[in-house]
This record gives C-alpha cells, sequence and structure tokens, in this order.
C-alpha cells in the first residue's frame, strides 16, 4: 500500500459525507436504516468480546477484520470464517471505506488514535475501546474531528450505560450526601508486571505476528516476550498502566456524577524501585508497581473536588462510617464519594451505589429515576452505540464525554511520570548513593482549555505524543 496514496484518500474522503455505503444500495441488502455495516480492528481478546456484542444486537453486518497477529484473532476468524481479514488497517482503508458506515477499535492504547482518525475523517462512526488514547492531544483530537464530522462515537467504558451511574447521580443531585468534597477512587490493577526493567535480548517473533505493525506508531525495537501478549499495557511505549486500564472505567461514576471538567492539578507519588542494597533503579519506560494520584477539580456545583486514585494494593482510607463485615468497593476496585451529610460507595463500573453509614439506606427514600436508562444488561454499551448511529442518536459515552474523561485520567499519568523522572546529580553517577534529583515531584498545574503544564515544562513533552517516521497522524 502506497502511504501518499492512504493520506491523499483520507483528505479526499471528507469532501462527501454519506452514512450509506455505496454497495448497501445495491439489490439484495437490507436497507441501512436497518444494518450498521463495520469493520473491526484488533479482533482478538476484548475485540473478540465487543464483536460478539455487537453481534448479538442483530443490527450489523462486519465487512472487514484487522489484526496483526493471527494467533489473537483465531477464535474470530473461526466464528466469522466470510468476513475478510487484514493485517494493515491502510489496507482496510484503501480497499473498504466505501464499504463500511463504522469502525471498531480494540488494538493496544498507542494505536488507537493513528488507526481510528482516517476513517472518523471519513466520516465513519467510531467505537473505540478504553483509553480512548495515549495520550491527551490525541483525546482532544478524537473528541475535535468527532464533532467537526457529526459522527456518532463511543469509548468502550461499558459502565457509562450501566444504571449504577445513573442511580448515583440521581441520588447525589437529591442531596442525600449534601455538597462533595472529595472522591477516592481504587482499583486491584496491574495484573501484569510493572515497575520493571526494559528487557534484553531479541525473542523469536511468534509465527503469524507482524511486529512492524503491531508497533506502529512506536520506535523500533526487537520483539520480546515481555511485552505480549498482555504485558505491554505496562510499558509506557505502548500502554497507560494501572490508571488507564481502570481510571475511564472508575472514574466514569464521579465524572459523570458531578459533570467534572479538566483537572487544575495533579500529583502523584509511586514505588520505588531498588537493584541493590542502597542502589535505586531506573525503571521508567515501565508504569510504576504502584501510585497514588491527586487531582483538583472545579465545579459549579460543588466548588473544589479532591479525586484520588489508589492502584498497585494501595487502598484508600477506610471511612470510619464503617461497620465491621462492610466493604467498601468490591475486589476489583470502586469508588467512595465524600459529602457534607454522608458518605455514597460503588463497586467497580458504578455498580451496587450505597449509603454510608448503612443505616441510612433504611432511612433514605430514594428520588424517582429522572435520567433515561440503557436497555439489555449484557451488551448494553454495544446496543447503546449500534442505535445511536443507525437513528443518529447521542451516545452514553461519546467521545464529547469521553474525551475530556480520558483527558483527566491521562493528567494523572503525567503526574505519574512527572514523579518517575529524573537527572542524575552534579558529580553523581549510576550505583552512587542518592544520585537522582527528581524536579517533576510537585503540584503539577494544569491549563486544560490551553492543554499546558504552567509549572513544569518538561511535562509538556508528555502531552503529545511520538510517532515513528512514515506513522505520524493525519
Amino acid at each position: 500500500m502506497q502511504r501518499r496514496k492512504f493520506i491523499k484518500n483520507v483528505t479526499a474522503s471528507t469532501a462527501v459525507f454519506s452514512i450509506v455505503p455505496s454497495y448497501v444500495l445495491g439489490k439484495g441488502h437490507v436497507p441501512p436504516s436497518d444494518t450498521l455495516y463495520i469493520g473491526a480492528f484488533g479482533v482478538g481478546g476484548r475485540g473478540l468480546g465487543v464483536i460478539q456484542s455487537l453481534q448479538e444486537t442483530g443490527k450489523v453486518k462486519f465487512v472487514s477484520f484487522c489484526d496483526v497477529d493471527e494467533r489473537r484473532a483465531a477464535q474470530t476468524y473461526e466464528l466469522f470464517p466470510d468476513v475478510k481479514r487484514y493485517k494493515d488497517y491502510r489496507k482496510v482503508y484503501d480497499k473498504q471505506l466505501k464499504d463500511m458506515d463504522a469502525v471498531m477499535v480494540a488494538t493496544p492504547d498507542h494505536t488507537h488514535a493513528t488507526i481510528a482518525l482516517p476513517f472518523m475523517r471519513a466520516k465513519k462512526h467510531a467505537y473505540v475501546e478504553k483509553p480512548l488514547t495515549h495520550n491527551i492531544a490525541e483525546a482532544r483530537l478524537m473528541t475535535q474531528v468527532a464533532k467537526e464530522n457529526g459522527i456518532v462515537t463511543q469509548m468502550g467504558n461499558q459502565g457509562a450505560s450501566s444504571d449504577g451511574s445513573r442511580l448515583a447521580k440521581e441520588w447525589i443531585n437529591s442531596g442525600v450526601i449534601g455538597t462533595v468534597e472529595r472522591v477516592d477512587c481504587w482499583t486491584n490493577r496491574p495484573v501484569w508486571p510493572q515497575g520493571v526493567p526494559l528487557p534484553k535480548g531479541k525473542d523469536e517473533i511468534p509465527e503469524g505476528l507482524d511486529w512492524d505493525l503491531w508497533l506502529g506508531p512506536a520506535a523500533m525495537r526487537d520483539y520480546n516476550n515481555a511485552y505480549l501478549p498482555f504485558k505491554w499495557r505496562g510499558w509506557w511505549d505502548f500502554g497507560t498502566g494501572a490508571l488507564g486500564d481502570m481510571g475511564c472505567h472508575i472514574m466514569e461514576t464521579p465524572f459523570g456524577v458531578l459533570d467534572l471538567g479538566y483537572p487544575t492539578e495533579a500529583e502523584a507519588s509511586c514505588t520505588t524501585n531498588w537493584v541493590g542494597d542502597f542502589v535505586e533503579a531506573d525503571y521508567s519506560a515501565s508504569c510504576p508497581a504502584s501510585s497514588i494520584v491527586r487531582l483538583k477539580f472545579n465545579t459549579e456545583k460543588h466548588g473544589d473536588i479532591a479525586l484520588n486514585w489508589y492502584d498497585g494494593g494501595i487502598m484508600p482510607d477506610l471511612p470510619d462510617e464503617l461497620k465491621d463485615g462492610e466493604t467498601i468497593g468490591d475486589t476489583g476496585g470502586g469508588t467512595v464519594f465524600y459529602g457534607s451529610k454522608g458518605i455514597l460507595v460503588c463497586d467497580v463500573y458504578s455498580r451496587n451505589a450505597r449509603l454510608l453509614p448503612s443505616e441510612m439506606m433504611g432511612l433514605f427514600s430514594p428520588p424517582t429515576p429522572t435520567l433515561p436508562r440503557i436497555e439489555g444488561s449484557t451488551g448494553g454499551h454495544q446496543r447503546n452505540w449500534v442505535e445511536g448511529c443507525l437513528e443518529g442518536k447521542a451516545t452514553s459515552s461519546d467521545f464529547a464525554r469521553s474525551g475530556p474523561l480520558t483527558e483527566a485520567v491521562l493528567m494523572g499519568n503525567l503526574a505519574i511520570k512527572a514523579n518517575q523522572y529524573k537527572e542524575l546529580k552534579e558529580g553523581k553517577q549510576l550505583g552512587d548513593w542518592d544520585p537522582y534529583f527528581y524536579p517533576g515531584r510537585r503540584k503539577i498545574m494544569w491549563d486544560g482549555e490551553a492543554m499546558k503544564v504552567t509549572n513544569f515544562e518538561k511535562a509538556n513533552e508528555w502531552v503529545k505524543g511520538s510517532y515513528r517516521k512514515g506513522w505520524e497522524l493525519k
């Protein structure tokens, strides 16, 4: 495929828009009002789960599958033997753009924007797994492109379509816990290696894997088993760590309930690694084994709100109102809202909202539901997107909502990177005691509208990504 042709097509395709693929109008095809024609990217693992939920709606047809790893995609290919297969998303663009209404992207984080944006610019609806993007600038761009092109979008944080987040919002809006002052969020992630050294050596590339295409915009390096199949999440070049993996699920609850926008500041505290007695390691290519992130938001209704994030086995303080045998959240994590009158707790994905102290549940008369619910507990999030595409309706986690949410999550990661960033002190060398200076261990002040850190210039290098030559965003 010629890169020049690909970019030319991206530009040309933005000139004319029709949600009706040209071949849909041909004899024997179901009208587009009834069927959504989808090209899917990243069809193994989580991608298969999304594909199955989309298929269960009875309103979609897959026109192409694209995956750089035939092993991961094998089950999907077996289930859908008649769907055309590709390894390079650019070939899908060149050959089947006209055949599709929408795309589903469930590839590793660092390729979300690279793959989705050309199709979005061609006015194809988009479902993109969480986190929406790998860096803040990509999230801002995806949000803008979706708005400019009038497409229907959805990020894959399924809790946004649950009854739980709506219930929590109705309860808090009723005033039952008063003005919210603080929110604690946590996860059991990472459940893959983090805080580890860069792998050494070169392993044999598994048969069926195109390593160059898997790397995509990331810098070229030798293949190593330390990166795949799931461990890429713990490397900054590919993933977004524990916070990126689960923040768009767990922080979605307070983000939607409290109408949070851009954070105003962020501060992180992370695990330090040691490779010997009094010898500190430099594992900055890997996300830390555990972290605490403190974000601040300013809201119209509740004023200043502190949102604290915990991962890697670190837990927030247990509320004094919690009785023996009672828990906050569930084994995967959760959210605690601290209000001036009481406390509200949710499990992961906004499930199981409840009040503390627990006696309040018997005294509380829940308000009449006012927020629309999404039908279908299984696959409801995917159905919400499909029906939104076919009917021209907004979805529960469209990029207008999930883009800013992703930015807030990635702002936490920016603070983590600042905490990790180190420089050798003058006269010190590796292996010395206390050799490093940490200029980023501070409150990182954020101008959300300008998308800029105002008090630590180094951090602005991480707002935007770096892209291998030939893989730049267009």
